[in-house]
């Protein structure tokens, strides 16, 4: 199977914050952003994957700064690392107001995608060769960030992660 860049698939989404995608406050609601999130992700990953890709989780979620009506909002994917059929996908929000100059990062999540065949079986998914400094970094870290998740859903238990080991077991037990 081929190795990817990062690059290759990278995802940017522009939305501009419309008076119904608002709440009271007219900021932008946490759950339209969540979708659009979810959107570029999933066009980042069949990019890279090749085939249909589903949803499998969402975590870390940070919600930093509110996005407000009129406000255009950009959102950039790019997959982080590969584990032979999910991959992870880093999202970064960034909102820009009216006056030029005003752009800020207002959201980040890291989604996990899976790729699936029309029998909905998963797939072997291409490999991914980080490029930059950034890249490394996500890549090096994404192990840990799985373990995490495969730990709160209950699919693995803390002794069996070696990125996570001494932050769950007690060295004077």
């Amino acid at each position: 199977m081929v190795t990817k860049f990062p690059s290759e698939s990278i995802t940017v989404m522009t939305e501009m914050v419309m008076p119904n995608d608002t709440n009271t406050l007219n900021n932008l609601m946490g759950g339209n952003l969540m979708r659009w999130m979810d959107i570029a992700a999933g066009i980042c990953s069949r990019r890279h994957s090749g085939c249909v890709c589903v949803t499998a989780s969402v975590d870390s979620v940070a919600f930093h700064n509110p996005i407000r009506l009129g406000e255009i909002v950009t959102i950039t994917a790019k997959v982080t690392r590969v584990f032979n059929t999910s991959m992870e996908i880093h999202i970064v929000v960034h909102a820009e107001g009216i006056n030029p100059g005003t752009r800020r990062r207002c959201n980040e999540a890291f989604f996990t995608f899976v790729g699936l065949d029309e029998w909905d079986n998963k797939l072997s998914i291409p490999k991914i060769e980080p490029q930059t400094d950034e890249e490394k970094a996500l890549y090096a870290s994404a192990q840990r960030r799985r373990d995490m998740r495969l730990i709160l859903a209950g699919r693995m238990k803390p002794n069996q992660s070696e990125e996570l080991k001494a932050i769950f077991t007690n060295p004077n037990a």
